[in-house]
Order: C-alpha cells, then structure tokens, then sequence
C-alpha cells in the first residue's frame, strides 16, 4: 500500500512540475514571435496557479511520507516538528525540497500578479518552474552517488528532466491549442501550424538529449551490461519505458513528416477538418504514451537498481 502511494505521489509530482517548467518553455522556444498570444489561448496563468497549488500540496503528502519512512514511524502521530526540522536542515534531500517549494511559490506570484502581456513574463515564470522541476533529481538514483561522479549524475538527470518537460510541455500544448473550438480563426490555424513546423526541429534536439542523458543514467546505475534488463523487475520496466519512448518517436515522426504537412496543405486549400482530427489523435495517442512513460519513472524510482547492476556479464 505504501509502495502504491509513494509511486503515485511522485507521478502526480513529475506530471505536475513537468507542465509547471514544460508550457511556459515551449510558449517561449516553440512561438517566439507570438508568445503571449499562444499563452493567452491556452490559459498559462490559471494553468500556472493550478500546477503551484498542487505542486505545493503534493510536496508536502510527498515529505511527509518520506520523513515516515527515514524515521521508522508507523502512523503521523509519531512525526515530531524535529524530524521534519532535521530532514529540511540537514539532507541534500531536504535541502532540495526547500528550494522546490520556494520556486514554487515564485511561480505562484508571477502567476497571480505578473503582466501576462510584459516582456519577459514568460522567462521569469519558467525560470523558477525549472529550478523545482530539476530538485527532482536529489530525490532519484544518483543521491547514492558520490564525488564527481554524483554531480555528472545530477547534471544528466536535470537535462533529462528538463528535456522531458519541454516535450510533454508541447504536447499539452498542442492538445489545448487543438481542442474542440481550437483554433477558430486562419490566424490562429496558421500560428498552430508554424509552432507545429518548428518544433519538429526543437524536437530533434529534445529527442537527442533524452537519448544521451538516457544512456549516461543508465550506465551510471547499472554499468556496461545488458543482462539485468531481461532478468530483473527495474530492467524489464526500462525496457517497457523504452517501448513507449519508441511508441513517441513514431508518432512523433507521423506528425512531423505526414500530418504537419498535410495541415498546411489542406489550409491552402481551406478545408483542414480532417487534418486537424488527424492530429488531435496522434497528439492523444503520443500524450498517453507520455503519461505511461511518467509513471514507469516514478515506478523505477522506487526500485533497487542494484540487480540489474550485480547480474553478471553477457
């Protein structure tokens, strides 16, 4: 039961701080000239509110579920204002959540008093969202690290965290910006297509950073083998998020090549109907797989990695 809540506090916490770093960035790099504009439609600031509101609270069932299990104690009665106090002063962990929470709230003031239209809104919203996206790495497999190998692992789990949200940053995105009565205007159909056609090339990068960060991780847990993901319980999760990492680049690829293609077709020929529902189920079916993929992370998360480390050389 424990194990069940503490896999699904940390999935509610990296979709949450994903989006919360992932939208304001791609509003940014993804529609440059027009970046208030795309924020306005897909309502950043209300979203904004809402991801620091539940990133707050879902920091908070996650510290207190955390101090449960460093300190042994069965039930909340049992949690003094000391451990609370020694695990926030006194771990690299603790220290990380501080800063979380204080990004946090930066974000939640921009979010209600900032000039949504002023220049520069956008950068000091994201700023912060990614500083309490990239604590999540102190609370992952390379805290175990240390020296200077602990800090290359820090350093590849935040580009690949930050690389993650600005991909599923996209993705939530394109499905505000393609929901039903979404775009209603040639404008606002040919704003879609532009940021469609250009993050086909912010894609590449994302895709080559994952897969870097992704193969500097692995073999930093689990070393130069292969053996432990057919035979362990965390290699055979990889493989299934790797599956559905595979499932994303298709679709990915159908989008960029075939259906981006064809919007900007039909749109010069003002019937573009059907590529629009062509691309609200390809961006479903690739958002799906990103949210499987979340949760197979924060599953992974949890595991000992260490089989997969010790099963012995192909």
């Amino acid at each position: 039961m424990e194990d069940g809540l503490n896999v699904f506090l940390r999935f509610a916490l990296y979709l949450d701080l994903t989006l919360l770093a992932g939208l304001p960035l791609i509003c940014m790099v993804g529609f440059p000239r027009e970046s208030g504009q795309v924020a306005t439609a897909i309502g950043l600031r209300g979203l904004l509110m809402a991801a620091t509101g539940a990133g707050l609270g879902l920091s908070l069932c996650h510290m207190v579920m955390l101090a449960m299990v460093m300190s042994g104690a069965s039930s909340l009665d049992e949690l003094g204002r000391h451990i609370f106090s020694m695990m926030i002063t006194a771990t690299d962990l603790g220290i990380a959540w501080a800063v979380r929470m204080v990004s946090l709230m930066l974000v939640g003031v921009l979010a209600v008093f900032g000039r949504q239209r002023r220049a520069g809104w956008l950068t000091l919203a994201a700023a912060p969202g990614l500083v309490s996206l990239g604590t999540i790495a102190w609370s992952g497999h390379g805290a175990m690290d240390e020296g200077g190998r602990r800090y290359l692992h820090f350093t590849a789990d935040i580009v690949h965290l930050i690389a993650a949200a600005a991909w599923i940053g996209a993705l939530a995105t394109f499905a505000l910006l393609l929901r039903p009565g979404q775009p209603a205007s040639p404008l606002q159909l040919r704003r879609l297509q532009a940021g469609l056609s250009r993050f086909a090339w912010i894609g590449t990068a994302i895709v080559l950073a994952l897969v870097v960060t992704g193969v500097a991780n692995y073999l930093l847990i689990a070393g130069p083998r292969v053996s432990g993901l057919i035979s362990t319980q965390y290699g055979l999760l990889l493989l299934a998020k790797l599956a559905l990492f595979a499932l994303m680049l298709a679709l990915a690829a159908a989008n960029r090549y075939r259906l981006t293609p064809m919007l900007a077709r039909t749109l010069g020929a003002g019937h573009p109907a059907a590529a629009l529902s062509a691309l609200r189920r390809s961006v479903a079916l690739e958002t799906s797989a990103a949210l499987l993929i979340l949760a197979a992370v924060a599953w992974l998360g949890t595991l000992d990695p260490s089989q997969a480390m010790t099963s012995p050389l192909p």
